[in-house]
């Protein structure tokens, strides 16, 4: 386990309602999900960055002393460096630097389990290591060698740009053939008429517990950030009958760097063709306000905030003081309260989901040859049978099933209405 050091830098020229103090918080968090021993964390606030060090030199001289007297393996700071100040930092410090971006795609390195997963993370690593190539070619070579150099691709990274280009290219050709087999399961999806729901939230907030309690899922859950980068989509059956996808997505985080939204898009699709998003909140987290505008403000880049939202009040096991939860539940009238731990309120959530499908279903009566079982077969499957009689003239049934599948029945000549 490596030891990190923690430079929590406050701008005064940013516009951030977040205060040092939370700030350095979350980037220990992040840090520890990195799978590293935080020996310390060094606040200091400044007007602007500096070009050679972002932060001033008597500060950097303070972070030598203290990562020295620390036997410090890593420094990581909370701002993107350039190249030339990660360069100066570590002929300064004489440590190991990194920055939040490369602590980010080292924890999705970590969690990225599938090829396309992969395959990302290895594309917005190389993304953001090209325009810093100059006079740190040897970071490339270090790739697989602890934190913020660790990724899925090669061991080893060649320095020369064109062979990186190359690199870049083969992953951007890589991700499209795996666009492209994602979009022939969401046409059969279509075809089926089942809607989909997508979890969204901040990182942490409980997405794919609630995923587990909803679908059974058995996703795996850990109290850390990013634990869920690869979407994960389970089938779960209403009340009414009608079946729909649940995905879980990865988490949002406090100023997400954009590059890093735009890298993920191809994750994040799940959450642009939803039909529904079920927005997870940490109820017990004092940032819950803060959480809420980031994961908006992430929506809004992806196009959609404008899709109907149910909030959920996340992890209320986890809060002593009532007057706290009144406070949310006040600030979020149409939110669920509940505990996705638990079980607590489910059933809430489930009617909501419920009234909101409500209208995209239908109720027939049908006449159905006795040859056409696989009809009957689909009704069972895609709707909720309430009564079916054998007959001589067919099998009648009275079923509640998707309007459009409905519509789709209602055109087939081998099937007639009845009463």
């Amino acid at each position: 386990m490596e030891k990190a050091l923690l430079v929590t830098i406050k701008l005064e020229s940013e516009k951030d309602s977040w205060d040092i103090e939370d700030n350095a918080r979350e980037l220990e968090e992040l840090a520890i999900s990195s799978g590293v021993e935080v020996l310390a964390n060094i606040t200091c606030v400044i007007n602007k960055p500096t070009a050679n060090f972002f932060i001033g030199e008597g500060k950097v001289e303070e972070v030598a002393v203290i990562s020295r007297d620390e036997e410090a393996e890593v420094i990581i700071f909370s701002h993107d460096l350039s190249g030339t100040q990660q360069r100066n930092l570590e002929d300064a410090i004489g440590r190991k630097t990194i920055d939040r971006t490369q602590l980010i795609l080292d924890i999705f390195a970590r969690h990225a389990k599938t090829p396309e997963g992969q395959t990302q993370v290895g594309l917005a690593q190389l993304q953001y290591l090209l325009p810093r190539l100059i006079g740190k070619g040897v970071i490339l070579s270090r790739l697989g060698g602890g934190i913020g150099t660790r990724g899925p691709g090669e061991q080893k990274l060649e320095v020369d740009r064109r062979r990186i280009r190359k690199r870049i290219d083969k992953l951007k050709q890589d991700l499209s053939r795996l666009r492209v087999h994602r979009q022939v399961i969401r046409e059969k999806r279509r075809e089926g008429h089942v809607p989909s729901i997508a979890l969204v939230g901040y990182t942490n907030a409980g997405k794919s517990t609630l995923l587990n309690t909803l679908t059974g899922a058995g996703q795996i859950v850990h109290d850390s950030l990013f634990t869920t980068l690869d979407p994960l989509s389970k089938n779960m059956r209403l009340a009414n009958g009608e079946n729909v996808v649940v995905s879980d997505t990865v988490g949002f985080l406090h100023n997400l760097p954009h590059h890093l939204i735009e890298a993920f898009k191809a994750t994040l699709e799940e959450v642009q063709l939803a039909d529904l998003l079920i927005h997870v909140l940490d109820a017990s987290h004092s940032r819950v306000f803060e959480h809420n505008q980031a994961v908006l403000g992430v929506l809004k880049e992806l196009g959609a905030d404008k899709k109907t939202i149910i909030t959920a009040l996340n992890k209320i096991d986890l809060i002593d003081d009532k007057t706290w939860l009144n406070t949310l539940e006040k600030e979020f009238p149409c939110a669920v309260s509940l505990s996705a731990k638990f079980g607590k309120h489910i059933d809430i959530l489930l009617n909501k989901i419920g009234e909101y499908f409500q209208g995209r279903m239908s109720r027939l009566k049908l006449v159905i040859p006795a040859t056409r079982m696989d009809i009957v077969n689909l009704l069972y499957k895609e709707g909720k049978v309430h009564k079916i009689d054998y007959t001589n003239k067919g099998i009648k049934i009275e079923v509640t099933l998707p309007t459009l599948l409905a519509d789709k029945l209602l055109k087939n000549k081998e099937l007639e209405s009845h009463n």
